[in-house]
């Protein structure tokens, strides 16, 4: 029993180091991080930021850290609604959000496993070219033709869960007709798309490298 709680402790230390070899968090900022994200974060997102459940929780691994730290900004100022992320960031300071950008976003992104709607499907027509009968336009044009984001403007979304992705398009739908100004494109584009053509970008955004 004394041999297996050392070799846990002992592999828990040597992640923590691994961990903070690659952050750009001085010591003090990473160790205090990190308590936070075991505390508040793991349970859904996993200690690094590749959650297993899109139902649940989306991927944030190697998001872009200044997007996720306007993201958290916005669930604490009631800007952006989900009850269980505006109890998370109630008692969290600037720092602390900022911080938890940049801990998450030097996180390893790992990929998923695709859904059978790869080269020549709907998924990736409408993800490269849009729908030009619907005018939607491409993903790729705002996201990147990988889905990796455009820093500090448009999210990561490469290998995201399709559920969440899906999930987040209907949130988008949802949104009454004078969302705030950044939501405002995504809910023009989620209003025009059928379920059918959600799924199929959604499966086909899940299997991006």
């Amino acid at each position: 029993m004394h041999i297996q709680k050392y070799f846990f402790f002992s592999l828990l230390m040597f992640f923590n180091s691994v961990l903070f070899a690659e952050s750009s968090l001085d010591n003090q900022q990473f160790l205090k991080t990190q308590d936070v994200v075991k505390n508040v974060c793991m349970a859904c997102h996993g200690l690094d930021g590749n959650s297993l459940n899109g139902k649940i929780a989306p991927k944030i691994a190697a998001q872009n850290a200044k997007y996720l730290a306007i993201q958290l900004k916005k669930f604490k100022e009631g800007i952006r609604k989900n009850t269980i992320m505006q109890g998370i960031v109630a008692n969290l300071s600037i720092k602390d959000m900022d911080n938890l950008g940049i801990y998450f976003s030097e996180q390893k992104l790992k990929l998923s496993a695709a859904k059978s709607n790869g080269v020549g499907s709907l998924g990736e027509k409408i993800f490269r070219a849009g729908i030009k009968d619907s005018q939607v336009p491409a993903c790729a044009s705002c996201h990147g033709p990988s889905g990796h984001g455009i820093p500090d403007l448009y999210p990561r979304l490469n290998a995201q869960h399709s559920d969440y992705v899906v999930n987040q398009l209907n949130v988008f739908r949802k949104l009454d007709e004078q969302p705030s100004a950044s939501y405002a494109p995504m809910r023009a584009i989620s209003i025009k798309l059928t379920e059918g053509e959600m799924k199929a970008v959604a499966d086909y955004i899940q299997g991006l490298q």
